[in-house]
């Protein structure tokens, strides 16, 4: 059995988003914890232990770039949907409280993003997403909904065993605008973005401008094709990327665009998934 059907967005029943909006927007704010001394997300490559320099630069999120990114996100009264490392529960609790006071929306994101969400066989694998479900679950007060795994990684049988545990959706297939069903009852994908993700975006060179540009686009773009039914537009970020400093500043000026469109659902992916679920 294949996970999900080719369905053309050009075939499909239409989406409604609430109160007559047409563009669901929402972003997907990646807490992670980093191993010291393996390898994972790199600036500049290094077969070296300890490795400050990758690893310094992946920790600025946590100790700095996410609280610059959290004022921003406030400004505008946009939720964070935190795909959050379950790692990041004991190493980096004062983020979770501030998410907790937030009401953010809280999605599984694997362990740690020094270790891919592959290679498992089921027996092994229910234990550990068993261990990263209670991990956030006691945590949060919330029992996630939504998974996204390291680098989006799964196997054959997550969505399954997702489902096992009470979740609803999967970010992991970056392939459409809207959600929709996998074939596995219960379960469907939600968008994400490879695309427009600051991590991939800003690692091959472009600017800041560039990324405001993109953002605009990207949401003027999903506005005139939402004419007869709804779209989804995810914004990945990465504190210790979008947080730095310079870069920040224009994350505000893009939020503050897409804000101050009269016809964009601020919203959560959970919330996507409820309204598409029970629509």
């Amino acid at each position: 059995m294949t996970l999900f059907n080719y369905s053309p967005i050009t075939e499909r029943p239409p989406i409604a988003w609430p109160d007559g909006k047409r563009v669901a927007f929402y972003v997907g704010l990646n807490l992670e914890h980093f191993l010291p001394g393996e390898p994972s997300t790199s600036i500049w490559p290094l077969d070296v232990t300890p490795d400050p320099l990758n690893h310094g630069w992946r920790d600025y999120g946590a100790r700095v770039g996410i609280w610059r990114t959290i004022d921003i996100l406030d400004r505008y009264g946009i939720r964070a949907s935190a795909l959050v490392n379950s790692m990041v529960v004991e190493h980096n609790p004062q983020i979770i409280r501030a998410g907790v006071e937030r009401d953010w929306a809280w999605l599984a994101h694997g362990q740690t993003n020094s270790i891919l969400h592959t290679g498992y066989l089921p027996d092994d694998e229910r234990p550990i997403l068993t261990e990263i479900t209670t991990a956030i679950e006691s945590a949060t007060g919330r029992r996630p909904r939504g998974w996204m795994g390291p680098a989006l990684t799964e196997t054959v049988n997550t969505p399954a065993l997702l489902r096992e545990h009470g979740y609803q959706y999967v970010l992991d297939w970056t392939n459409d605008d809207q959600p929709y069903h996998l074939n596995v009852p219960g379960m469907i994908s939600v968008p994400y973005t490879v695309e427009l993700n600051d991590l991939g975006l800003f690692l091959r060179g472009l600017s800041g401008p560039d990324f405001l540009q993109m953002v605009k686009d990207q949401f003027d773009v999903l506005r005139d094709e939402s004419a007869a039914s709804g779209r989804v537009m995810a914004l990945a970020l990465h504190p210790f990327v979008i947080g730095q400093a310079f870069r920040a500043k224009y994350l505000d000026l893009a939020l503050e665009y897409i804000a101050a469109r009269p016809d964009v659902w601020l919203t959560t992916s959970d919330e996507i998934a409820t309204h598409y679920l029970t629509s």
